[in-house]
């Protein structure tokens, strides 16, 4: 990954979550003693990510200040963008797109984790020839997020709502080439995945079914199992 940007979304208001982080946002969320963005770095330099783009706003003056403490993995650049407004994901990956300097992009949410292969995701990229691609991870209930139908040829045949069970979901990560970030409605003021990924005509979007723990931080009972996935220790 040393030639891929990584952009982070990380300005939501975490309204679920404020009985647990106080007045703090939840990437600043304590696990393990640390905060979550730095283990959420760690991980990404872990792969050889060498810069990151934060989409900062709702408390993003907790965010930079945390940042200038030096609680982050010195191999990497960490570059900090505000939103002007509270913008939607699309708008907001829109704005920061001229601080996105690599062919390929990295794109993801600042309050998930999976423990998942991101070099395997990178070469299944490349390897389909998409312009997009999502990774994906089996689930015991997709009923919070909602299931990835995803075809033989590894290409996602559609998003269907949320239904309780065990299912495929999208992971909220993502690999963008140059092109398609530039041809993204920087006017778009929607959601990134239901307004322009669901949206995709059937089987353009690469799928990566990968083998990973996930973990969604926003609720508190997500806080429970945190430290054991990102630790990597048994649950």
């Amino acid at each position: 990954m040393t030639d891929i940007d990584v952009m982070l979304f990380a300005g939501g208001l975490g309204t679920r979550m404020r009985g647990v982080s106080g007045d703090a946002p939840k990437e600043l969320a304590p696990i393990a003693g640390r905060a979550f963005l730095g283990h959420l770095l760690d991980y990404l330099a872990a792969y050889g990510a060498r810069r990151v783009v934060l989409c900062l706003g709702h408390l993003a003056d907790h965010v930079t200040a945390w940042l200038a403490q030096g609680d982050t993995n010195r191999s990497l650049d960490v570059v900090c963008q505000i939103e002007p407004r509270p913008l939607g994901s699309a708008a907001a990956l829109g704005y920061v797109r001229k601080d996105l300097k690599t062919g390929t992009v990295m794109v993801m949410s600042g309050n998930t984790f999976l423990d998942a292969d991101l070099r395997a995701f990178v070469a299944s990229h490349r390897l389909s020839g998409a312009d997009a691609s999502v990774l994906c991870v089996e689930v015991e209930d997709a009923a919070r997020f909602g299931r990835v139908e995803v075809g033989p040829d590894s290409r996602v045949r559609r998003f269907i709502d949320k239904t309780p069970g065990r299912g495929v979901i999208n992971a909220g990560v993502y690999l963008f080439s140059a092109a398609f970030l530039d041809r993204l409605d920087t006017a778009d003021t929607g959601s990134l995945t239901r307004d322009v990924l669901h949206k995709m005509a059937p089987g353009t979007l690469h799928a990566h079914v990968a083998k990973a723990r996930f973990i969604d931080l926003g609720t508190p009972e997500s806080l429970a199992v945190a430290a054991s996935v990102i630790g990597g220790r048994d649950t």
